[in-house]
């Protein structure tokens, strides 16, 4: 989950790493460091904490030098500390690293028999005193690094500087994700293409088993076998400018209430406006040829597969395994060779989901992604990928993309039931105002922001709250839980309402806030009950529902939020805006650090 940089350039290197390790920042800030080549001489700079820190330490020790590397780390192997920060250095070669090398411990050992000593806990240190051996043998750099990448186990992505070498970079990738990106007498290597967005438009990425000798004149590209390949370059167009608050106090909020505009943007992708229907095209995807669908991911996306489970059996009479990418990965199910596989991620590049991914590769007849980056890993290979147009998503905890994603599986369950004959075209109409409508709605939730503040203070104060929800409401009530808990660090849980019984009503007590996502619908009556047993036993309710449901069931509740009525199929849309701005303003009564929560990372790369 690390972040890694580096560039070949004409001007000076360390502003210019810095600005990117702060696009890359979301993927850890444990420690940060930098090191570049000046007048031949290697020289680094690490610090641990935020990249403010970093920052901070290069005012007072300012590191010179046209070539460099930096990285931003997700701590795995060793605690965060300046030694174990990178780029880690062996004599003359410093390498940045993103992932874990499975075998560093029989590594260490082969070279401790060689009597090279260890200053670090990590498994990148081992990497560079291999690289250094391998030259101390007489291996040019381009022999060492092929001779070290091929005694590598695990998934990786890696950043070569070597001193003596003011142009040549070395990159390499297996699981990782890495990219390069060309300017003019210039060259970049970065994390993805968000890192190099200020600089480049035109990326290369690399394939898995990938490794590259780059200087400022271009890059030599060498697949898993050695053999010398052809990658295409790809022009892409990101937000070349800094991400910025926009007047927010964090990007959480600005993303919060940026959904309203990304939603309507993902409506508009997925909406035919004059067939008032789902604009796939029928030769992307045949419904009627799929005997099920297997749907994998992870964190949120996970859970907004959850709520896509009850759309694609409801309304498509499809049935659904669902299954966190981590476990499933490992499980090696059986898959119909007439079902579709169907893989979410924010990123793109979560390990375990595009572990995943491969697996089911000529297993299953179609491979569908949705993601919120069309160049990503996962995406380019899927047979299909269906994008979800969030945007930029800097906070850690997901809002906007578990919404958008939301649209983007609600469109294909509606095309599945309408290809599969279980939905009329009246009925699909019907849906597609309602999902028009959404935007509206969605603006209409974000107006409850002040009451569900006022309640937040008192949330924060509690040790734990639980959440309950009933069909897709359950998702919901476990997606709501994630967030408070990512953020506030307060214990959350979420259960289907009907469990409450089954334990968890254990918990139930004066001090336990009950929160609950109920709008009046076929399930409500239920949820009421479930509602009343919590009541009973001193709970505090804070009450999620509609108008026609706060009419019927707020009396006795503690608190009641009401959202705008809505299409129940639609309801998990809406109904996430009040879970994410609960989490959201009890963390900030904590005073937590909500954009970057501890211990957390927004892409997880590795296992």
């Amino acid at each position: 989950m690390c972040g890694i940089v580096g560039i070949l350039g004409n001007h000076e290197v360390s502003p210019q790493i810095l600005s990117s390790l702060k696009r890359l920042e979301y993927r850890g800030y444990d420690s940060a460091g930098i090191a570049t080549i000046n007048d031949g001489k290697l020289e680094r700079r690490r610090a641990v904490g935020k990249l403010i820190n970093l920052s901070d330490l290069l005012v007072h020790e300012p590191l010179p030098g046209k070539s460099g590397i930096g990285h931003t780390r997700w701590a795995t192997h060793g605690a965060p500390s300046i030694s174990n920060a990178h780029p880690h250095r062996a004599g003359r070669v410093a390498v940045v690293h993103n992932g874990i090398i499975e075998n560093f411990r029989e590594l260490r050992q082969e070279l401790k028999a060689r009597g090279i000593g260890f200053q670090t806990e990590t498994d990148t240190e081992t990497v560079a005193l291999l690289f250094e051996d391998f030259l101390n043998q007489g291996k040019t750099p381009k022999q060492a690094a092929a001779a070290t990448i091929a005694k590598l186990k695990g998934a990786f992505a890696l950043c070569f500087l070597l001193e003596g070498e003011q142009d040549l970079l070395i990159a390499a990738r297996k699981g990782s994700p890495l990219a390069i990106g060309h300017g003019e007498g210039e060259m970049y290597v970065g994390s993805d293409a968000l890192a190099l967005a200020p600089m480049t438009g035109r990326i290369t990425y690399l394939a898995d088993g990938d490794w590259a000798v780059i200087t400022r004149k271009g890059a030599e590209i060498f697949d898993a076998k050695g053999q010398t390949v052809k990658r295409k370059m790809r022009k892409i167009q990101l937000e070349s400018a800094a991400a910025d608050k926009s007047g927010y106090a964090h990007f959480m909020a600005k993303e919060i209430f940026e959904q309203p505009a990304v939603l309507g943007n993902a409506v508009s992708h997925y909406i035919n406006p004059e067939r008032d229907a789902v604009a796939l095209r029928e030769g992307e995807l045949d419904f009627t040829r799929i005997d099920g669908v297997t749907m994998v991911a992870c964190g949120t996306a996970y859970l907004a597969c959850n709520v896509a489970k009850y759309w694609f059996e409801t309304m498509a009479r499809l049935p659904v395994q669902l299954d966190i990418a981590s476990e499933f990965r490992y499980r090696e199910p059986p898959l119909s060779p007439e079902s579709m596989a169907l893989f979410v991620s924010q990123s793109g590049e979560t390990a375990d989901t595009l572990a995943a991914l491969k697996y089911c590769q000529g297993k299953v007849a179609r491979i569908v992604s949705v993601v919120n980056a069309p160049e990503s890993s996962i995406a380019r290979e899927s047979d299909l990928a269906l994008p979800i147009l969030a945007g930029l998503e800097i906070g850690v905890a997901s809002t906007k993309a578990f919404t958008c994603q939301l649209v983007a599986l609600a469109s294909l369950a509606i095309f599945a039931a309408r290809q599969r004959g279980h939905m009329t075209a009246k009925r699909e109409a019907e849906l597609i105002g309602h999902l028009e409508g959404l935007p509206s709605k969605v603006q209409s939730a974000l107006e409850a922001d002040s009451k569900i503040r006022s309640i937040a203070r008192k949330l924060s104060e509690a040790r734990d709250i639980l959440f309950l929800g009933r069909g897709p409401m359950y998702p919901l009530a476990m997606e709501g839980a994630l967030k408070l808990k990512e953020i506030s660090y307060i214990h959350a849980e979420g259960y289907a309402s009907g469990e409450l019984k089954h334990g968890p009503i254990a918990l139930v007590d004066e001090q336990v806030p009950v929160i609950v996502m109920a709008p009046r619908d076929a399930l409500f009556d239920k949820t009421v009950s479930n509602m009343q047993e919590v009541m009973a036993r001193g709970g505090k309710i804070v009450l999620i529902t509609d108008q026609a449901g706060a009419d019927e069931a707020s009396e006795g509740v503690w608190q009641t939020l009401i959202m705008p009525g809505v299409d129940p199929l639609l309801a998990p849309v809406i109904y996430a805006i009040p879970a994410q701005l609960l989490a959201y303003h009890t963390a900030v009564a904590r005073g937590t650090d909500v954009d970057q929560p501890r211990n957390l990372a927004k892409s997880v790369t590795v296992e």
